[in-house]
């Protein structure tokens, strides 16, 4: 099995790219990272430097591994930074901030699926998977807040809605799927996991075993 997984060096990324490569020894996993250079080391696991936010970088990573694809994970997100944490209130909304979570939440999923589409070949079981949240969806949305986060991950929602319908015909073999990996101990969600209840917070290892099963 041929696996691409966005944004490997991170929680639940990370924690995938481990779960495949012991799952199975004839797996090869491709991965991503943006800044550091990942530790994590195999003769059946490469790296690619990649800001899965461009268009360029994108069409670039997808002419470099020329081989079929069985699986195409993208666990790339954010929630906050450092200068932002998701807004309270309407007053508190920032332009800036709203770009970048488009740019980071939905943007890059219907990349992949113009510039991969080749890869996964319709004559085979496949899989385009991205990670989106319960908090995206329209009508669960009873306390308000986080706008940004919120609107982008409903717009990645409608985008693989929209690819799903389209490659019904084209990829007929293709699952795709929006995975909700629920409350995951990693660093996007530390600042939020005040009130989680411990059996609700999951490890990365659990999440990724989740979605591989």
């Amino acid at each position: 099995m041929n696996v691409l997984i966005l944004g490997g060096s991170g929680g639940i990324g990370n924690a995938l790219v481990i779960k495949f490569l012991k799952a199975d020894k004839n797996n090869h996993v491709y991965s991503t990272y943006l800044t550091t250079s990942p530790t994590l080391k195999n003769e059946r696991l490469f790296w690619f430097r990649v800001d899965i936010s461009s268009e360029l970088e994108v069409q670039n990573l997808a002419q470099k591994i020329s081989g079929n694809l069985d699986v195409i994970i993208n666990t790339v997100g954010v929630l906050h930074t450092q200068q932002n944490k998701p807004e309270k209130t309407i007053q508190e909304f920032d332009t800036d901030f709203f770009t970048k979570n488009i740019l980071i939440n939905t943007l890059p999923t219907i990349l992949l699926a113009k510039y991969f589409y080749q890869h996964l070949k319709a004559s085979q079981s496949s899989y385009f998977v991205t990670l989106s949240a319960r908090v995206g969806s329209i009508s669960d949305n009873h306390l308000g807040g986080w706008i940004s986060y919120r609107t982008s991950k409903s717009a990645l929602n409608m985008a693989l809605k929209t690819i799903s319908i389209e490659w019904k015909y084209k990829r007929l073999n293709c699952r795709v799927w929006a995975f909700h990996p629920g409350t995951t101990n990693t660093d996007l969600s530390k600042p939020f996991q005040k009130n989680v209840l411990k059996e609700n917070l999951l490890s990365s290892s659990e999440s990724a075993n989740y979605l591989y099963n």
